[in-house]
């Protein structure tokens, strides 16, 4: 009887020939040879590219003046610290500004979920929000908010700088995160409403028990992406005059006529920022590996 498929051949003792396995080791071997010599020849190319651009900034005629303005060994010391005590506030900005984005852009993004005509208005809202604070520059909803409010002289509306720099931050970015929620929501299935509502359950609890689990779940990553640029644009409340990290840069840049409390500065940011986009990378590529591996079920 013939066989097919892998009972078709089978390796045997004395045959010249090699085992399967063999083979298709040694046809992914010139590749992975391939593969490993291209990425020594880029890892080389990128170390010399910084090592000549490095040379050429070091021996430039004004060089001497750009180190002692913004590399100034004693500079940094005695800023550094004061630095990353003010940059406290920038997070307590940010941890406070995230909790209120994350339920209120969620709020916005089902109301622009709802269907029928019935909700065409909270719809239509959903939207002109949406669109009003993606368009206004975040600066400009500071500057509003943080001056003018205050100037209203309204009792019982706060005049802490600290309380409206949080409200505009939320405000500007609950609008970008809405959408992401948004299209979180829209990326399940429309056959997953109807198995819930044919189960017996009403449309916001389809909602909530069915579709915005999987929705979050979708756009953690993105999320996430979104919560990286809040917490470098926490800066910008300094410009109604909150005292945080970029602020008191600004205070010791002044004092002493120089720039490397900038630099200490950028430092903190890049120390809080770059584990969390390697953290953001690691969850995309396992919700890739997930999803190839649901496909190929």
């Amino acid at each position: 009887m013939s066989s097919t498929g892998p009972e078709r051949y089978r390796h045997q003792p004395g045959d010249p020939r090699p085992p399967d396995g063999e083979r298709g080791s040694k046809l992914l071997s010139p590749l992975r040879a391939e593969g490993g010599k291209s990425v020594a020849i880029a890892v080389v190319s990128t170390v010399v590219f910084f090592i000549v651009l490095s040379l050429i900034v070091v021996n430039s005629p004004g060089w001497a003046e750009v180190k002692l303005a913004f590399f100034s060994r004693s500079q940094f010391k005695v800023s550094f610290p004061e630095i990353a005590r003010a940059f406290l506030v920038n997070v307590k900005l940010f941890l406070i500004s995230e909790v209120l984005i994350l339920a209120f852009a969620l709020v916005i993004a089902v109301m622009r979920s709802l269907p029928g005509p019935v909700f065409f208005p909270i719809r239509m809202l959903a939207v002109i929000y949406t669109d009003l604070f993606r368009g206004i520059p975040t600066i400009l909803v500071i500057y509003l908010l943080g001056f003018g409010v205050p100037a209203l002289g309204i009792e019982g509306i706060p005049n802490s700088r600290f309380f409206w720099g949080v409200v505009s931050l939320v405000l500007v970015y609950s609008a970008y995160v809405a959408e992401v929620y948004r299209a979180g929501i829209e990326s399940v299935h429309g056959s997953q409403i109807a198995a819930a509502r044919s189960l017996g359950l009403s449309r916001g609890q389809s909602m909530r028990f069915v579709i915005l689990p999987q929705a979050v779940r979708r756009v953690i990553p993105p999320l996430l992406n979104d919560f990286i640029g809040l917490q470098k644009d926490t800066v910008l409340v300094s410009l109604i005059g909150l005292v945080e990290a970029f602020r008191t840069a600004g205070i010791d840049s002044a004092a002493t006529f120089n720039f490397t409390p900038y630099v200490a500065l950028a430092v903190v940011y890049v120390v809080i920022t770059v584990p969390m986009t390697r953290f953001v990378d690691a969850l995309v590529a396992k919700d890739r590996r997930r999803r190839q591996a649901g496909n190929a079920l």
